[in-house]
């Protein structure tokens, strides 16, 4: 039987990056949690999908330099 609980995972992010998420999140009104497990479950399911790791349609982020 599938586990449904949500695990919880120590995530680190540069500033930049965390600043992006947080903007893009409240674009689409989210919060921050919620973005990133949006945008992971979109990459998994585009992966199953067609076995790229990214789509080539989902939703553009704000212009980031996170070299």
């Amino acid at each position: 039987m599938a586990d449904n609980k949500k695990k919880q995972i120590p995530l680190r992010l540069s500033a930049k990056l965390y600043d992006a998420i947080a903007a893009w999140a409240e674009d689409d009104f989210r919060s921050v949690n919620g973005q990133i497990e949006y945008l992971l479950t979109e990459c998994v399911r585009q992966r199953k999908k067609n076995g790229k790791y990214v789509s080539g349609h989902l939703d553009e982020p704000p212009e980031l330099d996170i070299s």
